[in-house]
C-alpha cells in the first residue's frame, strides 16, 4: 500500500522549533521555526550563503541541530533516534533530497548503476529495483543514457540522473536544493513539468531557491531566509514577491540606478534572470 506521506496521527511532516546550526562555531541557521504538512509545496527562498541549503540538509538527516528540535512524521529526529536501523530504514524511504550540484551526488560507474543504487541499499525486491529504476529513467528521458559514465554527462543529464536516483525511490517528501541551477531553459520547463507531475501525486515538496521566476510555479507558500540566517517572513508567493523593501533587504533583488532622456530611473532588478528596463514602473525621477 502506498504511504501517504503522513506520520502517527496526521502529524506533520516536519517541525522545527527554536533550531539553530553552526559550522565550526560559524552560524549557519539562527532560531528557525518551521512546519511543514503532508502534500504541501513550498520554496525556501534566500540569497546565496543565507542557509536555506543546511535547512534542507537537516530535514534529510545530514546534518543534526546545534540547539532546538526537528521532528518528521512526528518523532524527533536525532543522530540518535536514526542508529535504529528500523527507523533510519523507514526514514530514507520516505524522503529524498536532490543537491544543488548533481557532481555530489553521484559517483557510480554507470547512469544504471546510480539509478539503482538507493532502492537495491534501502532491501528492495531486485525486481521491484529493476521496475522502479527502468520507469524513472523514463519519465526523465535518461534511459538512452543507461551505460553512460556520469561524470562524463553535461550538467543538464547529470541533474536528471540525480533526480532519477531519489525518484526510483519514490519518496513521500522531496527536498529540492536549487534544481534549476546549470539547466537550459527547455530542460528547467521539463523540470517545472516534473515538480508539477509530484505534487498532482500528492508529495509534500521543499525547494530552496534565490530563483524568484520559478516561486509561483513550485510553490503555494513561501519561506523568506534573510542574510542573517534567520527566517524574516512567510507568505503566499504573489504577497512574498510583491514586498519589493524585503527582496532588496535579503539581497534577492537589487536597485539599478541609470538615466535615460535625461531622467535617472530605478528598477529592481533580479540578481539570477537576464532582465529588461522597464521604463514605465517602478522610477522615480531626478532632475538632471
Amino acid at each position: 500500500m502506498a504511504n501517504n506521506g503522513n506520520g502517527m496521527n496526521g502529524a506533520p511532516i516536519f517541525e522545527v522549533a527554536r533550531m539553530s546550526f553552526s559550522y565550526n562555531n560559524q552560524l549557519a541557521l539562527r532560531d528557525i521555526n518551521f512546519t511543514v504538512h503532508a502534500g504541501e509545496r513550498i520554496a525556501i527562498l534566500g540569497a546565496n550563503g543565507s542557509g536555506k541549503s543546511t535547512l534542507l540538509k537537516i530535514l534529510d538527516a545530514l546534518y543534526f541541530p546545534t540547539s532546538g528540535v526537528v521532528c518528521a512524521f512526528g518523532e524527533p529526529l536525532t543522530e540518535q533516534a536514526l542508529q535504529d536501523e528500523a527507523r533510519a530504514f523507514a526514514f530514507r524511504r520516505r524522503v529524498g533530497l536532490v543537491f544543488q550540484d548533481p557532481e555530489v551526488q553521484l559517483f557510480s560507474p554507470t547512469v544504471w548503476d546510480e539509478v539503482t543504487f538507493a532502492p537495491l541499499h534501502l532491501g528492495l525486491p531486485r525486481a521491484e529495483v529493476i521496475e522502479r529504476s527502468e520507469w524513472a529513467m523514463d519519465l526523465l528521458g535518461i534511459t538512452k543514457l543507461r551505460d553512460r559514465a556520469p561524470h562524463r554527462l553535461s550538467g543538464g543529464e547529470k541533474k536528471k540522473v540525480a533526480l532519477a536516483s531519489v525518484l526510483s525511490l519514490r519518496p513521500d517528501v522531496w527536498l529540492l536544493d536549487e534544481p534549476t541551477a546549470s539547466l537550459d531553459p527547455r530542460s528547467q520547463s521539463r523540470l517545472l513539468d516534473f515538480i508539477g507531475e509530484l505534487s498532482k501525486e500528492g508529495k509534500t515538496i521543499i525547494t530552496a531557491t534565490h530563483d524568484l521566476d520559478i516561486v509561483e510555479e513550485i510553490a503555494d507558500r513561501v519561506v523568506m531566509f534573510c542574510e542573517e540566517h534567520e527566517i524574516t517572513g512567510e507568505g503566499a508567493p504573489h504577497e512574498v514577491l510583491s514586498d519589493y523593501d524585503r527582496l532588496v533587504e535579503c539581497n534577492l533583488i537589487h536597485e539599478h540606478r541609470h538615466r535615460h532622456d535625461g531622467t535617472e530611473h530605478v528598477h529592481h532588478h533580479l540578481h539570477p534572470a537576464v532582465h529588461e528596463h522597464q521604463h514605465e514602473e517602478q522610477t522615480s525621477k531626478r532632475p538632471t
